[in-house]
């Protein structure tokens, strides 16, 4: 029979902690809507699985070490690499940081920061993990028979990002030049010049869900499977969830308070929650469908909460419409197999020609070092952070060059389970469209829920593993700077994944 165990965390924090998501310092100001962690275990006589779902950006090397560390000195009963944990890359939570370690920028100690009041980086991942093993050990020891359903719909809540221009569209002759040196293609570039020609791909609307009921039928939670990272509240500096507390806020009032919600964000590597060429159209939508909705002032971007909440909606609206058939059909003892394993794929690889350009470009960027100084001390952390991120970013390059012979793949673990007749793949990266598609295309269940940016025991999640077609476009998300592998990494990722897939559909 299948067991079903929920549990969540609040892992929010009124302490001045740095923010992750963007490439500068942000400290929170306050928290404008609570980030948590949710943990949900399902088991039979034959297998078990932990989803560990966190409303965080990534998830850092050290960080599942530690989660699992702590797992098992609370339960030893449990196998901790049955724990998937990922992020809805949320761009308004803590850094976490074993080592102290704030992202690009190094440790905090070695970071001037003078004026601006920050949170010991220690003693929130004490917090977080301690939430974290938490929930996972109350979802494991509370299982109790239940059953579930499954079904999908359609949430318009991607866009693609990545924004393509043709040199052939201007007779701008330094603008030609300037496309044949950066490229073709901008994540999130301006959509009014006269050479923007489209975007690279397109959104992905499937909404994919899968629903947990108690022994009397009642409904008591649901993993929700959206192709969109939740970073509308982006440059925000309070602590968020982003358009998962809303999602959360609006499902309970319908279905009651004790409805767990786990969001899982599926390949959206090159997806965003906004659109790039219909801004003035959308801010008069949300002008007059939420006018009894007042923006916060607090905010920097206020009209993004209007988004979410539209976005939350949308979400909200494909759950009612699935739900209202997918629970005539309902499984109490679907079969459970899960399996992780490491895979090694190829790398991008650093040429001699390439290392120069980069290693000319980063000491330029050493030398012109100034970043800007004012009154406001938050402001110039802000400066001398994006500065340094900059540095750092062409600083990674140089030392994967001579260190990339040492270790010629890239080590990756994924995770592949059944739950009855659909299943999940796993993930670290922020995986393009594409692949998704393509593992979903010849999975032989009838839905595959595709989960990215899921935590590693040895690195940290979230760089991008972009298609062929962004490759050869360029642009940010596709070179060197923000991805270890490239399309034939993500070939081998696919069909990896679906040798795992088709082999637990055999047992």
């Amino acid at each position: 029979m299948l067991k079903i165990g929920w549990a969540q965390r609040d892992v929010s924090t009124e302490k001045p902690v740095i923010i992750n998501g963007q490439y500068y310092m942000r400290v929170s100001k306050g928290v404008l809507d609570p980030i948590t962690v949710t943990a949900l275990t399902m088991e039979n006589e034959r297998d078990y699985v932990i989803f560990l779902e966190t409303d965080f950006t990534k998830t850092v090397k050290g960080v599942l070490n530690m989660v699992c560390e702590k797992v098992s000195g609370k339960n030893k009963e449990i196998n901790t690499d049955k724990i998937i944990m990922n992020a809805t890359h949320s761009h308004t939570s803590p850094i976490q940081s074993p080592n102290g370690q704030m992202s690009d920028w190094g440790k905090l100690e070695e970071i001037p920061h003078e004026g601006v009041d920050v949170a010991d980086p220690y003693e929130y991942i004490e917090f977080f993990t301690d939430m974290c093993a938490e929930a996972v050990c109350e979802s494991f020891e509370s299982k109790k028979e239940g059953s579930m359903a499954y079904g999908y719909g359609y949430a318009a809540v991607a866009n693609h990002r990545r924004v393509v221009y043709d040199p052939d569209l201007t007779n701008d002759e330094n603008r030609k030049a300037e496309l044949a040196r950066i490229g073709t293609t901008k994540m999130y570039g301006h959509t009014e010049l006269e050479d923007f020609s489209g975007y690279e791909s397109g959104p992905d609307h499937f909404a994919n869900f899968m629903f947990t009921f108690d022994k009397e039928d009642k409904l008591t939670g649901a993993v929700i499977n959206i192709p969109c990272p939740s970073q509308n509240c982006e440059v925000e500096w309070y602590l968020s969830a982003d358009y998962w507390h809303d999602v959360r806020t609006i499902l309970r009032e319908k279905y009651g308070k004790d409805l767990f919600v786990l969001p899982q964000c599926a390949a959206a590597g090159d997806q965003a929650p906004r659109i790039l060429h219909y801004h003035e159209a959308q801010l008069r939508r949300y002008a007059l469908k939420f006018s009894d909705h007042p923006y916060d002032k607090r905010l920097i971007e206020p009209y993004e909460m209007h988004n979410r909440l539209d976005i939350a909606l949308k979400i909200c609206d494909a759950f009612d419409e699935v739900y209202s058939w997918a629970n005539k059909e309902k499984f109490n003892n679907p079969k459970i197999v899960h399996h992780n394993k490491m895979l090694e794929l190829d790398k991008i690889y650093v040429s001699d020609e390439e290392y120069a350009k980069y290693k000319a470009r980063y000491h330029e960027a050493r030398a012109n070092f100034n970043p800007k100084i004012t009154d406001d001390p938050a402001q110039n952390l802000r400066n001398y952070s994006l500065e340094i991120a900059k540095i750092r970013d062409l600083q990674s390059v140089c030392e994967r060059y001579q260190h990339q012979n040492e270790d010629k793949t890239h080590k990756t673990e994924i995770h592949v389970v059944r739950i009855g007749d659909i299943a999940f793949a796993t993930n670290q990266f922020e995986l393009f469209m594409d692949y998704q598609h393509r593992i979903q295309a010849r999975s032989p269940f009838t839905q595959t829920f595709v989960v990215q940016l899921t935590a590693q025991h040895h690195c940290s999640s979230g760089t991008y593993l972009p298609t062929k077609r962004a490759t050869l476009g360029k642009g940010y998300s596709a070179v060197m700077e923000s991805s270890v592998c490239s399309y034939p990494g993500g070939n081998q990722l696919v069909e990896e994944t679906l040798k795992e897939l088709n082999e637990i559909s055999e047992n």
